[in-house]
């Protein structure tokens, strides 16, 4: 039916539905028009993670301290009262709990879910899950700890790690150095943040670990952008397996 009449047909048609009389056999048709498309197939549903119960190893601890409060003016409701310290065989990290997010461990069952006081809100609903990954990165940081790969992909692309650096002051004691050859004039040392350890298995291959989740990623990072992949050769720097689709070459 949709083939045999115009879109503009079908505009008109449900203006006056309400108003006059239609076809029967039009009826259909015009309720399929007056339903929105979506981009995506798949049904609006909800996450539910942040609801999920965290598993909490045997070999870490969590120890819930209070805050002191302060006055600032315009961030009050947002300023957390409670933080979360997270003790494990590989160290300890301190997480901030925002002021409507309610944390219930269960040290019998080794649990620990999380909770918000209005659901319907879409901040805090949003922050539900959010703080639910932090405190899950945080309690495998400090049992199991976080791991990146990088692979350098190209003709002569080097990487060493060094104990001194020419171009970069080191920030702490006993800081290491990252030193990268991808094709540049000039070498490129890059200091390890603290509390990440840096090896390479392989020239090619540098392997990142530490306990905070985001201080390995954001280093990882910080290693890809001086060669990001490229589609046509497939040169440069992956994090972690990362695919990238080929193109064709460029004909002039």
């Amino acid at each position: 039916m949709t083939s045999l009449l115009p879109q503009t047909c079908f505009r008109q048609l449900a203006r006056n539905f309400s108003r006059q009389r239609v076809p029967v056999f039009l009826a259909p048709e015009l309720a399929r028009a007056q339903q929105t498309q979506c981009f995506s197939t798949t049904p609006r549903t909800q996450s539910r993670m942040g609801g999920a119960a965290i598993s909490v190893p045997p070999e870490v601890s969590l120890k819930f301290i209070d805050l002191p409060q302060t006055q600032i003016r315009g961030k009050a409701k947002d300023q957390p009262k409670v933080a979360i310290e997270v003790k494990g065989p590989l160290g300890e990290l301190t997480l901030n709990v925002p002021p409507f997010v309610n944390v219930a461990h269960d040290e019998s069952l080794r649990k620990a879910t999380l909770s918000v006081e209005d659901a319907t809100l879409t901040h805090q609903r949003a922050m539900w899950g959010t703080t639910r990954a932090h405190l899950q990165n945080s309690i495998l940081g400090v049992s199991e700890g976080h791991i990146c790969i990088l692979s350098l992909v190209g003709v002569g692309y080097r990487a060493s790690i060094e104990s001194t650096a020419t171009t970069v002051e080191p920030e702490y004691p006993g800081q290491n150095f990252v030193s990268l050859k991808v094709g540049y004039s000039h070498p490129i040392e890059l200091g390890v943040p603290e509390g990440v350890k840096a090896s390479t298995p392989q020239p090619t291959r540098i392997l990142l670990e530490g306990t905070e989740k985001q201080v390995v990623t954001q280093f990882a990072a910080k290693i890809r952008e001086w060669r990001k992949p490229e589609p046509y050769k497939g040169k440069g720097i992956f994090v972690n397996g990362e695919t990238i689709r080929m193109k064709a070459k460029k004909i002039r």
